[in-house]
């Protein structure tokens, strides 16, 4: 098949979840089918960046987006009662240069990711799937738990737009997917049972335990520009570790991840250490004993906790990411949802030698299982295909019915 990949971001490097499932997607679907990727980016993208698609793709092009451009997109937007973040990724120059490249490559079937991307792709009369990635409306509703003032009224907003948009997906697209089935039933359509689940993978050559010096306690990763990691940072350290320090006063904790917000960066203190932009995130996994994930708001699935396990860590974390998850609690996974069930948890791990390594085994054991990107890969084309092989887009075949009409 010749596949027309559409993303709001250039996928590398990978900092962020959407470009870590749009990196490996398109690699995996390289192995039999011509891959083309256009992508849409607020900042220059490098040279040396693209060198990593290339290898994977028949043909690149990459939109700059002035930020300026679409910010004026978002209050158009907003008047108009739509999405903002749609109008943020959405410009006529972006527009303009979809429909030439499309024309030139002439895809069999269009794989699109998340409804950011929708004002490109929704009037082509290719075959097409979109990829929800998850359930956007939930994360927003989730992060207005924790907003004050304007901004949740903005957020309030944003949720309403970001459910109509997901249900009009099923009238645009032929075929939709998601990353888990908890955020699938979390979409807002009768038919969302039809929606594919993809999950993410693992480079298990990549990440696998390694022998590395045990300089802290518990470690939590992750962009720390993201909201509901910021959230989830200072939970930890302002709810969970003042428990955990009554019975172990020097356990010390690590916060990994690019382009910290001012909001981690402060706590760092004698106990806690905040690193920014690290060269090989697996050293920080490796350098601690427990991984805790705290996640209060977001969706989808952590790709942090399936990293950690595969490294070998034994991983605490709340409901709201073990409802994607799917580990067994107790057997693959400690579950805390509150600050003292949390907390709990990770001092009995620090107690307990044998329950730390065993917890540690069976988690490595489960995402090997379960979290394949080659085995998430083949999933994902047989969606293709299956599009294909089904004929006409669903824009085709309504234009044709109103044309007899």
């Amino acid at each position: 098949m010749k596949i027309l990949v559409v993303l709001p971001r250039f996928p590398y490097p990978l900092e962020k979840g959407d470009k870590l499932r749009a990196y490996y997607q398109i690699k995996e679907l390289s192995k039999h089918n011509e891959v083309y990727l256009f992508c849409v980016s607020h900042t220059k993208v490098l040279p040396e960046h693209i060198e990593q698609l290339k290898p994977f793709c028949r043909g690149i092009k990459v939109v700059h987006s002035p930020r300026l451009v679409n910010y004026k997109n978002v209050v158009r937007n907003y008047i108009n009662t739509k999405s903002l973040q749609i109008g943020y990724w959405d410009s006529h120059k972006a527009r303009r240069n979809y429909k030439k490249f499309e024309r030139q490559v002439k895809p069999d079937v269009i794989y699109s990711q998340m409804v950011r991307t929708m004002p490109l792709v929704s009037r082509s009369v290719v075959p097409k799937v979109m990829d929800f990635q998850d359930a956007l409306s939930m994360n927003t509703e989730r992060r207005m738990d924790t907003a004050h003032g304007f901004w949740r009224y903005i957020l309030h907003f944003e949720f309403k737009m970001l459910r109509s948009t997901e249900y009009n997906a099923f009238k645009i697209f032929d075929g939709l997917t998601i990353i888990s089935e908890n955020d699938s039933e979390a979409i807002p359509h009768r038919k969302n049972g039809d929606i594919h689940v993809i999950p993410n993978g693992v480079d298990f050559d990549y990440f696998k335990p390694m022998e590395h010096e045990k300089k802290y306690d518990i470690v939590f990763c992750g962009n720390m520009r993201y909201e509901p990691n910021v959230h989830a940072s200072n939970y930890l350290v302002k709810r969970v570790m003042p428990l955990v320090w009554e019975e172990f006063p020097k356990a010390t904790l690590l916060l990994a991840g690019a382009y910290p917000k001012h909001k981690v960066s402060q706590l760092a203190n004698d106990r806690v250490t905040v690193t920014g932009f690290v060269d090989d995130i697996r050293e920080c996994y490796a350098s601690a004993r427990i991984f805790a994930a705290p996640m209060q708001t977001g969706s989808g699935l952590q790709n942090k906790l399936l990293e950690a396990m595969a490294m070998g860590l034994p991983c605490v974390t709340t409901s709201i990411a073990n409802d994607s998850l799917q580990a067994i609690r107790d057997t693959e996974i400690l579950v805390g949802d509150t600050a003292q069930e949390f907390a709990t948890h990770i001092i009995n791990l620090l107690r307990n030698d044998e329950q730390r390594n065993e917890l540690a085994a069976n988690g490595t054991v489960f995402v090997h299982k379960n979290y394949s990107w080659e085995t998430a890969g083949e999933k994902l084309e047989e969606v293709l295909r299956g599009v294909v092989m089904s004929g006409s887009s669903k824009v085709a075949t309504e234009k044709y019915t109103r044309k007899g009409e």
